[in-house]
């Protein structure tokens, strides 16, 4: 069993000061997650009347990223995995666990922030020209392999939002990066490549998030390891567009 410190910033809106609390965890499993440990420290502030710790959780599958905090100053806390994939046997005994809301994102309560910028920037993506019917022979249209593969891999992203906290600048260019590489690489998405990178990039900007200055900070901590290719993209793209 493993004995942990919690250090959690607590705050009960945006517009109120907040402070880091300090909560003793003893005897814990090492095979718990780090969600299921904060399910544990809310089980025991509610048993004493105290109000238990906001914090965003939905599949704790890893495949979802609403779980997202920053773990001892890395965002999801290990990379390649979402918070709620990080068990505590990768920390040692005794250990200080700092949990802050991601940075990059207005605060709503605690370890609760509002990334509802990525969807209006996703919105901003707009369609793509098909005919409505029956679904296509799937040998219909030919896509060489390695292109389908790049856009498949960009098809991973989450929207979890480890980029923008990661980013010294608060950008969002892996995420737009990567829904501009999924729409755009497969025939279905070109007619209007050039007027959704244009739409997207004017959105992240609508929103003040920074701008890409090639730390690769985001792609570091990506969950789904989307590579700094799909920024490339973006800004070839966004430059081809306009000619």
């Amino acid at each position: 069993m493993l004995n942990f410190t919690l250090k959690i910033w607590r705050q009960p809106q945006a517009e109120r000061p907040g402070q880091f609390v300090t909560y003793p965890m003893a005897g814990v499993s090492p095979g718990w997650s780090l969600l299921e440990l904060l399910d544990e420290l809310n089980e025991k502030l509610m048993q004493a009347g105290a109000e238990p710790v906001a914090f965003d959780s939905d599949c704790r599958e890893g495949i979802c990223g609403s779980c997202g905090l920053l773990v001892n100053g890395i965002p999801h806390g290990q990379a390649g995995v979402t918070t709620c994939q990080v068990y505590l046997r990768r920390f040692q005994n005794g250990q200080t666990l700092t949990l802050e809301p991601l940075p990059g994102f207005p605060l709503v309560r605690d370890l609760v922030v509002d990334r509802s910028a990525l969807d209006r920037i996703m919105a901003q993506g707009g369609y793509i020209s098909v005919n409505v019917g029956s679904a296509p022979e799937a040998n219909t249209i030919a896509i060489p392999p390695k292109t389908a593969t790049q856009a498949f891999d960009a098809a991973t992203c989450i929207g979890c939002g480890a980029c923008v906290a990661a980013c010294p600048n608060g950008s969002a260019a892996l995420f737009v990066g990567a829904k501009i590489t999924h729409l755009s690489l497969l025939p279905q998405g070109q007619p209007e490549a050039g007027q959704r990178v244009r739409a997207m990039t004017a959105q992240m900007d609508a929103e003040g998030l920074g701008h890409c200055s090639n730390h690769g900070e985001c792609a570091a901590v990506c969950p789904q390891n989307i590579p700094l290719t799909v920024i490339a993209r973006l800004r070839r793209q966004y430059w081809q567009s306009w000619w």
